[in-house]
């Protein structure tokens, strides 16, 4: 098996760093390296006269400088590099003659203009390389009609058009005015893989420059003459709506323009998707200033009340039909969530899928070995609090802001403003951190309709207590995993009983569904008035740290090596497969398996190291984790983790590498310390004071990442290294305390 390597370490980055007066000082020569391309292509080439658009993705100045277009947001998961590297490669032109610009929403021009499900690239591929071939093919078309020879006999290397019997060549930038009319073709040849001369190098961040410069970018940044600064209060509790508020002495407060009350969606509303929104009506505080208004904020006076239970029309990504949600009434708390959970122990879930009879093989059992695992609420805590600008004004709306599905979010704009959405303009910036949070855009709605009653441009911004006690959260989990070993210590059936609040975590066909003869799947939920959503791999964060950590017990149970039974189970699921709808290819899932275990010199007895290895397939790639742990001064230190991952062809190796680091580290900060209790409806942690995130200490001190090389196409890379570090955490802490780990957060629990 080929593999791309590539490796940090924590002491390696601080060599170029340094700690100063409390501040991260980056060193010069990684400032220097990354210095903005623009200022030198411009001063080799200087500004092009004149742009010749030749199709949606890229336009080319007549001297040779070509702008690509990069249609996704930006999270910090680097699409804004990789995906004009796609585009580049196809097209051939040299990277250094490249600049990158972000696309706007423009759904005519783009398709699926929004990141989500680690999705971007994945379904980017084909019509990135289209978009790039598409333009090579127009530029080899008219070059060929210029010179009155065979379009065949047309080749390109680096930007530059070469004819080899006549001799003659052009740079692109000579071509482009007349390529710019020729016709896009409807099919074209793409390139070999082995014909990448971009794809698969490493390139340095487009706005690296920029972000270390502290360039405008983001959508804190946006500031517009004549901007009002407006900040909303929404209910203290889950389950409460507004009654009165006592606006009086705020309105003669400095810099106050108004104080109003918004309801964000209309009560017939038929949401879809990501139309989630918490506090249905909010008191929006309009003023000069951010400090004005945050003063006036403090010194309103509201009065509110329990809302009664009511029902929603919900429409869910891909479904055909709306569905019905029942939201309860009463202020929830999480010690009546837990009874709650703990009562489905006894309760038959709905029956997922069954492969054989489970009940007679549970029944003859040797040996039943039954553990529950359970997972609190989370909150995102993007870095970057919600914020959003907009200027709807003259039967126009202007937005920018920092959006992961800007194209659905459009729809409800347009559906809440009674406007068309070709009078609706929503500019893209980076994300300062997503995770699933921003694909619930309800505070772009609000900053819509504070402008549209303003009739002034208005920027929108939360504070961090805000964004955490008004939702959006990670559900709360459970998950009893039961497991029958016959006389010879040989696995014969496992039994998942899966749910939550108010989601089941559930993925009935994944592994180990398709490697065990007897297999039962059930699920189940409990209805909430707490608003949940989607959080970096949904699901999944939960299921990959149960069944990993179940999976590690087993092994142990039946006195085998955990990787090598997990790659026995993998062979019967390979050779032959239990079932038809196995969601995983089981010679990949191995395959990871294996290198992590090679990589990791996994079997090595290294003094005083305690290991955990963990595996788990989602997004449609497949990562293997081994988490090399050690005590010092009474404290678990993580020397070293070692990540094998397929993710098909491999765009941006750095850029690639970054994207497991950060999941692998988010990982461990959430297993460690994730969790939002309730009170009475209350969230109890508002703020980094009590809600602690992982620090740079606790970070691995190494994390080594090996890419599996291969010729697939590339699927998930944002999201599959976070889900298995959980259960890596877990069973290298057993192996360093003989204690199992089965609730989360790991810190907060003696373990059991």
């Amino acid at each position: 098996m080929n593999t791309i390597k590539t490796k940090i370490g924590r002491r390696a980055f601080i060599k170029n760093t340094s700690l100063a007066g409390g501040g991260l000082v980056l060193g010069f020569s990684w400032l220097n390296s990354c210095k903005p391309k623009e200022a030198g292509k411009m001063a080799a080439k200087g500004m092009p006269k004149e742009w010749f658009e030749i199709n949606g993705y890229l336009k080319i100045g007549e001297n040779g400088l070509v702008t690509i277009m990069s249609p996704n947001p930006e999270g910090g998961q680097n699409v804004k590099t990789s995906m004009p590297m796609i585009v580049a490669d196809e097209l051939d032109i040299d990277w250094n003659d490249v600049i990158i610009e972000q696309a706007p929403l423009n759904t005519d021009l783009y398709s699926r203009q929004f990141i989500g499900g680690s999705n971007a690239i994945r379904f980017g591929w084909n019509g990135l390389r289209m978009a790039g071939a598409s333009a090579r093919q127009m530029l080899r078309e008219a070059a060929a009609q210029t010179w009155q020879v065979p379009v065949e006999e047309i080749t390109t290397v680096a930007g530059v058009l070469h004819h080899q019997g006549s001799g003659k060549s052009s740079g692109y930038g000579e071509m482009a005015s007349a390529a710019a009319q020729i016709p896009v073709p409807d099919e074209v040849e793409l390139k070999e893989i082995k014909d990448f001369k971009i794809i698969g190098t490493s390139r340095k961040n487009v706005d690296g420059f920029k972000i270390a410069t502290g360039q405008t970018l983001f959508g804190s940044d946006i500031y517009k003459e004549g901007m009002l600064t407006a900040m909303i209060v929404h209910p203290p509790a889950f389950g409460m709506k507004l009654k009165s508020i006592d606006d009086s002495g705020v309105r003669s407060m400095p810099g106050i323009k108004d104080v109003f009350t918004i309801k964000v969606l209309d009560d017939d509303f038929e949401r879809q998707h990501f139309d989630t929104c918490t506090f249905l009506e909010v008191v929006a505080i309009v003023g000069n200033t951010t400090w004005e208004v945050m003063n006036a904020k403090k010194a309103i006076t509201a009065e509110w009340e329990p809302f009664e239970s009511y029902t929603e029309q919900k429409r869910f990504y891909g479904g055909s039909a709306a569905q019905t949600l029942n939201i309860p009434a009463g202020l929830e708390s999480t010690t009546n969530h837990k009874a709650k959970m703990s009562e489905m122990a006894f309760n038959q879930g709905q029956t997922v899928r069954k492969d054989g009879n489970p009940e007679a093989a549970f029944k003859n059992a040797a040996r039943v070995i039954e553990r529950t695992y359970t997972a609190p609420f989370l909150a995102h805590n993007c870095m970057e609090p919600m914020n959003f600008f907009a200027d709807v004004r003259n039967g126009k709306a202007a937005l920018a802001g920092p959006l992961q599905k800007a194209e659905l979010t459009e729809q409800a704009l347009s559906a809440r403003l009674g406007m068309p959405v070709e009078q609706i303009d929503i500019q893209l910036t980076r994300l300062g951190g997503g995770y699933g949070r921003r694909s619930y855009a309800h505070w772009a709605i609000e900053a819509a309709l504070i402008s549209q009653k303003m009739n002034a441009p208005v920027k929108l911004i939360y504070t961090r207590e805000d964004d955490m006690t008004g939702g959006i959260y990670r559900p709360m989990y459970q998950v009893i995993y039961k497991a029958a070993l016959d006389e010879k210590n040989k696995l014969t059936a496992i039994h998942i009983n899966a749910g939550g609040i108010p989601e089941s975590p559930l993925y009935a066909n994944r592994f180990p569904a398709g490697a065990v003869d007897n297999y039962l799947a059930e699920s189940w939920t409990i209805n909430t008035n707490i608003t949940i959503g989607s959080f970096r791999a949904p699901r999944s964060n939960f299921m990959a740290s149960a069944e990993q950590s179940f999976l590690d017990e087993l092994s142990e149970a039946v006195g085998k090596d955990p990787i090598d039974f997990r790659l026995e189970l993998l062979e019967k699921a390979g050779q032959n497969p239990v079932g038809e709808n196995n969601e995983y290819d089981a010679e990949r899932y191995a395959g990871v398996l294996k290198l992590v275990k090679e990589k990791s010199n996994w079997g090595s007895n290294e003094n005083g190291l305690s290991r955990g290895v963990s595996a788990y397939f989602c997004h449609n790639s497949y990562a293997a984790q081994v988490l090399d742990m050690k005590w010092e001064n009474d404290k678990p230190i993580i020397e070293k983790v070692t990540c094998a991952i397929d993710c098909g062809i491999v765009i941006n190796p750095d850029a690639a590498t970054n994207l497991c680091e950060g999941g692998i580290v988010d990982g461990i900060g959430n297993a460690w310390y994730g969790e939002l209790p309730f009170k009475d409806g209350l969230p109890e942690k508002s703020n980094f004071d009590r809600y602690q995130m992982i620090r740079m200490s606790e970070a691995p001190r190494e994390i080594d990442v090996h890419f599996v090389q291969n010729d697939i196409d590339p699927t998930g890379l944002g999201e599959p290294t976070f889900p298995p570090i959980f259960a890596a955490l877990a069973n290298a802490l057993y192996k360093a305390t003989g204690k199992r780990y089965y609730h989360q957060p790991f810190n907060s629990r003696e373990p059991v």
